[in-house]
């Protein structure tokens, strides 16, 4: 098992270090030659096998300049839907069970039956069948250490011979609390160390089911991790959303749109190295945060870009939980026939 980060996660994180909302990125934007990107399936009009993910999926929106991470150089196969990565074969499910945090327990205002979990789990029963056992370990304010401490040990306390899928969302309370960390006179070192951990805990957790694959799940086990999203479409203006000031968390943080790239490219490599999936949820989201009417964002889809972020700034709308759920289902879909890595 392998417990730092690679040499591809630190370039990748040194080139979005070198990226300011001023002078924009140092690397070159890549040309909009690839056909686009579906609005409403996610699906690229035509995929250049010889291209980048940048090209590929991105080309209509400039994924340098909002810090996505660089999936190529973590050997990353990507979807043609461009939701997500394509590492697993995704069939014959018997038991599906959601770990994570508020985004996957669900949070007022949505109503329970449009969160993303609740619609998730019925496009997997009528894929699966209507027998499909499901549980959910998820829990509000989560953070990745919780994987081991409670939500793996709830969800598995022994073997299970159904065949088994595990979905969630992990990582944005970790990136809270670097924050915090940060404003609270911690310094710049202290927050990193918070997010070196939480990649720990998460190589950590992702690890566990493949090392423990042959005892626990005799016939298989998937796991697909989304990413972590963010709500100021990179430009780092907590305070655009309405309540964040009464909330406790406005102003301005740059190092928001540096940490959610720190996590996702980590997020990623995890994914590679033990052959599970990531949903590429900042990438798809970006866009339709609060800055979402803003021409000069790098990640502007169009005057009638909806906002996924409801009134608590940091989980999804109901129509952010639709498309989590659309995304997740596409990964799983697509996992049903693997792409020539």
């Amino acid at each position: 098992m392998r417990t730092t980060p690679s040499p591809a996660l630190a370039l990748s994180l040194a080139l979005a270090a070198c990226h300011s909302k001023e002078g924009g990125s140092t690397a070159e934007a890549p040309a909009d030659d690839s056909g686009g990107v579906s609005a409403d399936t996610g699906a690229v009009d035509t995929w250049d096998p010889e291209a980048t993910l940048y090209e590929n999926c991105w080309s209509d929106i400039d994924p340098v300049a909002a810090g996505f991470p660089v999936y190529d150089n973590f050997g990353v196969v990507a979807g043609r839907h461009c939701l997500g990565s394509d590492h697993q074969n995704i069939e014959g499910i018997e038991r599906l069970v959601f770990l994570g945090d508020s985004i996957t327990a669900g949070t007022p205002p949505t109503p329970s039956e449009e969160i993303w979990r609740t619609v998730f789990a019925e496009a997997m029963q009528a894929r699966f069948g209507e027998d499909l056992e499901i549980a959910d370990c998820s829990r509000f304010g989560a953070r990745t250490d919780d994987y081991a401490d409670e939500q793996i040990p709830t969800c598995f306390p022994a073997p299970s011979d159904k065949r088994t899928l595990v979905v969630g969302t992990m990582g944005g309370n970790d990136i809270f609390a670097a924050a915090s960390t940060l404003l609270e006179g911690g310094g710049v070192e202290s927050s990193l160390a918070v997010l070196d951990r939480a990649v720990r805990y998460q190589r950590e957790a992702m690890w566990w089911f493949r090392d423990n694959a042959d005892l626990m799940f005799p016939n298989g086990v998937a796991v697909i991790s989304a990413n972590v999203y963010e709500f100021t479409d990179t430009t780092g203006d907590l305070s655009a959303c309405p309540m964040a000031d009464q909330l406790g968390f406005g102003g301005q943080a740059d190092e928001v749109a540096f940490a959610t790239g720190y996590l996702n490219a980590a997020w990623a490599e995890i994914a590679v190295e033990t052959s599970t999936d990531v949903v590429f949820m900042q990438e798809e989201f970006c866009g339709h945060g609060f800055a979402s009417t803003d021409p000069e964002i790098p990640c502007y889809r169009g005057p009638e870009a909806a906002v996924y972020f409801d009134l608590t700034c940091i989980h999804p709308t109901p129509a952010g939980h639709g498309r989590l759920s659309e995304m997740f289902t596409a990964v799983v879909d697509d996992a049903a026939a693997p792409a020539t890595r």
